[in-house]
């Protein structure tokens, strides 16, 4: 019955959608050469690879970097148009998808426009082009979440997001090729810049777990403090000299992800009660293959059947600031979207980027332990959707 209900309703929302193709708004070469392009296989690269490839930024390195991405960015973006104009449910009819598809296409259409790069003069264009584009698509991860978030209010009477498994396929498919995007163009731009000690780039040759997630604890700690006026004590526990190559930011992320999930569950859990709540326990552990970090709290735990949810896009207890949000706001990753229901799906695509992965295992009426798995060789290939 459940289904047949959410059935119609998806089937009526479908009728109420005008489709809005890209042959209506661009020249029909163009679309060709999306759609040509969509079809060629991505390339991926590892960490490692960065790591060797950025060691020595000389002229010679840096004009083949802008020759890859000069010749890899089309095709990413090309599999990004195509996706977005074939979504289900009437969401590549949405405003806010539409806006997003076009910065993508007029990203493609700059760098298929871009002469091909022979020389240093030519990278040093190249690398102009990529900072405009890097610039253009920042805030595609809140404007995304708006396009979504009304399919999910025209929906939700009779179906949730987790009943439109396709929905959330397409969207860790499309945010994890963005982070690749981001990461390749971040790069490239990064190795311009002076050099910084313990830097290749955007990676750091010698991330500290401990210092990094100390850092995110002071963050998360500190908005706690804002919004309840108190917040739990963190204990962390980990070698504070033991560091490996990472994407640092990458690595704040997560942390902060998960740190202020507990804070926000010991906090709830333990507000009204005259007694000190435990503190949240954070342990980094170091093996041969992956660096584990626990975080481990005693804030009451997520009921079973609820846990499923928490990996879906615009799930969250919180109120979600989206309906108010002005495209003003910066959104670079899921540390800004905390709140919006993005945070653990986004931190679990950013450990996955790089080989790593994210788990919540639950006790309910107790508390909830998260594995952040990061991949300490470096040598896994970016999965690319």
């Amino acid at each position: 019955m459940g289904f047949r209900f959410a059935s119609a309703l998806v089937r009526s929302a479908l009728a109420a959608t005008k489709q809005v193709k890209l042959s209506d708004s661009v020249p029909r070469e163009l679309v060709d050469d999306i759609f040509s392009c969509a079809m060629k296989k991505q390339t991926g690269v590892s960490l490692r690879y960065m790591l060797d490839f950025g060691a020595n930024p000389i002229k010679r390195q840096m004009v083949l970097s802008a020759q890859f991405l000069h010749n890899e960015l089309p095709v990413r973006l090309a599999h990004r148009v195509a996706e977005l104009e074939n979504l289900p449910y009437g969401l590549s009819a949405k405003p806010q998808v539409l806006r997003v598809r076009d910065w993508y296409v007029e990203s493609f259409k700059d760098l298929r426009d871009f002469p091909t790069i022979k020389d240093d003069n030519d990278e040093q264009k190249f690398t102009e082009l990529l900072k405009h584009i890097y610039h253009r698509h920042r805030h595609v991860v809140p404007v995304m979440a708006m396009g979504v978030a009304e399919l999910k209010k025209e929906l939700q009477k009779g179906v949730g997001l987790l009943e439109l498994p396709e929905i959330h396929q397409f969207l860790d498919g499309f945010y994890l090729s963005r982070i690749g995007i981001r990461i390749l163009i971040g790069q490239h731009i990064a190795l311009h810049e002076p050099e910084k000690e313990n830097y290749i780039g955007m990676i750091g040759t010698k991330c500290s777990p401990s210092q990094i997630v100390g850092d995110a604890v002071m963050d998360a700690r500190s908005i706690c403090m804002r919004e309840y006026a108190s917040a739990p004590e963190v204990n962390i526990y980990g070698d504070p000299n033991f560091t490996f190559p990472y994407v640092p930011s990458h690595l704040h992320h997560m942390a902060f992800e998960l740190v202020k999930n507990s804070l926000r569950a010991v906090n709830d859990k333990f507000d009204d009660l005259d007694v000190e709540p435990p503190p949240i326990r954070l342990v980094i552990a170091e093996g041969e293959e992956d660096i584990t970090i626990k975080v481990s709290d005693e804030g009451g735990g997520i009921p079973r059947s609820g846990l499923p949810r928490i990996w879906t896009y615009l799930y969250s207890t919180a109120l979600s600031p989206l309906d108010e949000m002005e495209d003003s706001g910066d959104a670079e990753g899921p540390a800004v979207l905390a709140g919006y229901g993005y945070g653990l799906p986004l931190s679990r695509l950013y450990a996955r980027y790089f080989g790593g992965d994210l788990q919540i295992i639950s006790m309910e009426g107790y508390g909830t332990d998260a594995y952040l798995h990061l991949n300490r060789l470096g040598t896994v290939q970016e999965p690319l959707p």
